[in-house]
């Protein structure tokens, strides 16, 4: 039996060139994620106008949504090919976003250079959660604010994210994820405390129906036993 490379960051570069083809089921699934998330972060800030770094950003999606809500936007990721293909799509769309190569724990910006960083689908695969949470209160301004979502690290987690998703419905391609690396809601709350936020709400995130396609749609929920939104800010007087 072959062993499976988990944490495998790979798969993003592999599907780069169909990113937006829709044909894609797992590809299909990250999209639809991205108007529940911001179902819920549009009740924290308004983007018009709004510096946004989309740490993390993949082949677009989430870039792309927060620019039709009026920000500028600059999108990061490790995945070359992937950030080549978010910024063929912005190209192609006429729209204004800046791509770069790079990761979360050695981020190429100056201090305090933006007012929120959108950090989805990525903290429960970085190397140095510390390091990266760190990093993103030296890019935000005094004031900026952090949101983000992640995964939950429990026994019903790894069932729904991995025997699930991965291995059943095959929502994710195998090794997707590592189920050691996700990050429990207090653990991610005393990490923030330790990076210099102000910590706000966390909220789950999770299914909430089928579109006609017959794909999950998303929307925010009562529980966070798998995955879970948040949101925590930078004092004023931080810097």
């Amino acid at each position: 039996m072959a062993i499976i490379q988990r944490n495998n960051l790979d798969i993003y570069d592999d599907v780069a060139a169909d990113w937006w083809s829709d044909d894609i089921r797992w590809v299909r699934t990250l999209k639809n994620l991205v108007p529940g998330r911001l179902g819920w972060f549009n009740r924290h800030i308004d983007w018009v106008g709004k510096t946004v770094l989309d740490l993390g950003c993949a082949g677009g999606f989430m870039a792309e949504a927060l620019t039709k809500n009026g920000a500028n936007v600059t999108g990061i990721d490790p995945a070359a090919q992937a950030i080549a293909a978010a910024a063929a799509r912005a190209k192609h769309m006429d729209q204004t976003i800046q791509y770069d190569v790079g990761v979360g724990e050695n981020l190429p910006y100056p201090d305090d250079c933006f007012d929120a960083v959108v950090c989805v689908d990525v903290l429960e695969h970085v190397t140095d959660l510390i390091e990266v949470l760190a990093e993103v209160a030296r890019v935000l301004k005094p004031g900026g604010l952090f949101l983000y979502d992640t995964i939950n690290r429990n026994i019903i987690a790894r069932l729904a994210t991995i025997t699930i998703a991965e291995d059943v419905l095959r929502l994710l391609p195998k090794g997707t994820h590592d189920p050691t690396m996700f990050i429990k809601p207090r653990e991610l709350r005393d990490a923030l405390v330790e990076a210099g936020f102000v910590v706000g709400p966390q909220i789950g995130l999770g299914p909430r129906g089928l579109n006609r396609r017959g794909d999950i749609m998303f929307g925010q929920l009562p529980i966070k036993a798998v995955l879970y939104m948040g949101i925590a800010r930078l004092p004023e007087f931080a810097k």
